[in-house]
């Protein structure tokens, strides 16, 4: 009997062995097969936008207005720098822009003027050619015609001298045959008169003379004012002729004031910015970080100043090991399971892959080419985003760590 319950009971544990190990093969079939299509890994983060605030103007601190780890609406105004040098920046740039738009305005309505003024004086310039050149006619007609007086006076002194001359002789003739009575008085007389009227023909003659000579010189020095005339009218219509560059040049000048107004409006334009960055604005919502500005302080063109960062858009970074990534594509489902929140699970799916290994993007990349190769499963990141409406409350904060499992099947 003792014997035959020796055997039951070897039977009985053989069966129940059996019975475990067919339990252990069912339990892991049933657990294959529940994770059959799903990649986890542990070493994943929760990641966001984060928007270093710095100041673009420098300047002392007047006021802060937000504080650490309070919300801000975007565009508003985070810090306030002491505005008044920037103001009276933007005054002194105002002034010179009227002053620059002023001279310009004024090089401008030069060019008309200068253009007119430039074609009056080439007219004005050939009229006075003409007008010289036609006294120039005037004084030549006027020697020539001088020169026929003259020519004329000439001949009637020689011819009234010749009559003067036979006039005297007929008088001395007269005056033996007179003393002879040969003659009478009264012809005596008359041969008289008749010299004495040739005497003074001689001198109207003589004096008709110097009146031509004198009409020729009074002719000649008319020519020589007239070429004279010529010579500056000439010069003054080269003067004139450079019109053209003269307008040119005050174009020029006309075209460097507008340019300075230009240049000012740009400084005005800058100052007026800059007034504008005393004000320091958020420029997305969400949180403010790492505040490191107080009143009082005095800070610089691109010191750092807060942080502000947005919990609207938040995303996990998974770092899946490269024998995971076979079956991984964009767009499979995913959860995620977030301990900060008491294993609170979230969905969402792949949205993309990194183009390059971690140990790529890390400060010193192994170098395999040394010799001392050993191999080491690397770690790909993967973007896996939430899907819309999953995270209301804000809850998810960058850093915080998530375990992942995305659905490959």
């Amino acid at each position: 009997m003792a014997d035959q319950a020796g055997g039951w009971t070897g039977q009985k544990r053989y069966q129940a062995l059996i019975a475990l190990v067919i339990v252990i093969a069912v339990a892991t079939g049933v657990w294959l097969y529940a994770t059959a299509g799903r990649e986890t890994t542990d070493d994943a983060q929760v990641d966001a936008h984060v928007a270093q605030i710095s100041a673009r103007v420098s300047g002392t601190v007047l006021r802060v207005l937000v504080k650490d780890n309070q919300p801000a609406e975007a565009n508003a105004t985070l810090v306030e720098i002491d505005p008044r040098d920037y103001q009276i920046a933007v005054d002194k740039a105002k002034a010179e822009l009227l002053d620059a738009e002023a001279a310009a305005q004024a090089a401008q309505s030069n060019v008309p003027i200068t253009s007119t003024a430039a074609a009056g004086n080439v007219t004005s310039a050939q009229n006075s050619i003409d007008q010289a050149e036609a006294g120039i006619n005037e004084a030549e007609k006027g020697i020539e015609a001088a020169r026929a007086r003259l020519a004329a006076a000439s001949s009637r002194v020689r011819e009234v001298e010749a009559n003067s001359t036979r006039a005297t002789r007929d008088v001395e003739r007269l005056k033996g045959l007179l003393a002879k009575d040969e003659v009478s008085q009264q012809q005596y007389d008359a041969a008289v008169a008749s010299a004495e009227g040739q005497r003074a023909a001689v001198e109207t003659a003589k004096s008709q003379v110097l009146e031509a000579e004198t009409g020729i010189r009074t002719a000649e020095s008319r020519l020589v004012q007239a070429k004279s005339a010529v010579k500056t009218a000439q010069a003054g219509l080269r003067s004139a002729q450079t019109g053209p560059e003269q307008v040119a040049a005050i174009r020029a000048r006309a075209a460097a004031a507008e340019a300075h107004a230009q240049q000012a409006r740009a400084v005005l334009a800058q100052a007026e910015l800059n007034l504008q960055h005393t004000a320091v604005k958020a420029p997305v919502a969400g949180i403010i970080s790492r505040k490191s500005v107080e009143v009082g302080q005095n800070v610089q063109a691109g010191q750092p100043l807060m942080a502000i960062i947005p919990l609207d858009e938040v995303w996990v970074t998974a770092n899946f090991k490269e024998t995971q990534l076979q079956h991984m594509r964009p767009g499979q489902k995913a959860t995620l399971k977030v301990d900060a929140i008491g294993g609170r699970e979230f969905t969402g799916h792949v949205d993309s892959m990194a183009a390059a290994t971690g140990a790529r993007f890390s400060l010193l990349p192994p170098e395999n080419a040394t010799g001392n190769f050993v191999k080491v499963v690397q770690r790909v990141p993967v973007k896996i985003v939430l899907e819309p409406g999953q995270d209301p409350d804000h809850l998810l904060r960058p850093g915080l760590s998530v375990e992942p499992t995305v659905y490959t099947k």
